[in-house]
């Protein structure tokens, strides 16, 4: 992983108008606030940035000001997983583009795609971008879990530099840097 990328990194909200729209003030505030006080990085357009609910042109707004408020200041790593890998590649590349300094790909949501589905889906993604990569398991959110096997099966592919393990499961750690 890029020795930039370490510690604590924060998932940000995308602030938002009362009208829907994106609140760009907003959300310079937040990068501004999170620089300020010490995060070791930020992630712009995660789950929990409402990434399932902005359209593309809207998901690549989002990370290039988060990009541009950020200024170098702090590393942005960019939510760009999507339950289709022609969407997650779209993504990827534009926070490339963008200057992000790595993405966070989340498991593909509602398809429920098999352990070889999600080699090929996050292979696809890392052959597509050459930007470092962060795999994104959340099983209890997206219906599907990218089993340790399966990261071991990805862990050579070379911009493919971590992983965000969150099935809550202690033990899932160990196995994991166990295969890898």
């Amino acid at each position: 992983i890029d020795p930039m990328i370490r510690g604590s990194l924060v998932a940000l909200v995308t602030p938002m108008t009362p009208d829907g729209a994106v609140d760009y003030a907003g959300l310079q505030k937040l990068v501004d606030w999170h620089v300020a006080q010490g995060s070791d990085g930020i992630v712009s357009v995660g789950t929990t940035g409402e990434s399932a609910t902005i359209d593309e042109d809207e998901h690549c707004e989002v990370i290039r000001r988060t990009v541009e408020f950020a200024a170098g200041r702090i590393p942005v790593v960019a939510g760009t997983g999507a339950n289709a890998t022609s969407e997650a590649i779209r993504l990827t590349r534009c926070a490339k583009e963008v200057g992000a300094d790595a993405c966070l790909l989340v498991t593909p949501y509602y398809n429920k795609p098999t352990q070889e589905g999600l080699y090929q889906h996050y292979k696809a993604v890392a052959a597509a971008v050459p930007v470092p990569q962060i795999l994104y398991n959340v099983p209890g959110r997206t219906a599907c879990d990218l089993l340790p096997e399966t990261v071991a099966r990805l862990a050579p592919v070379s911009n493919i530099v971590g992983i965000k393990e969150a099935t809550g499961k202690l033990d899932r750690g160990r196995q994991i840097l166990e295969l890898c």
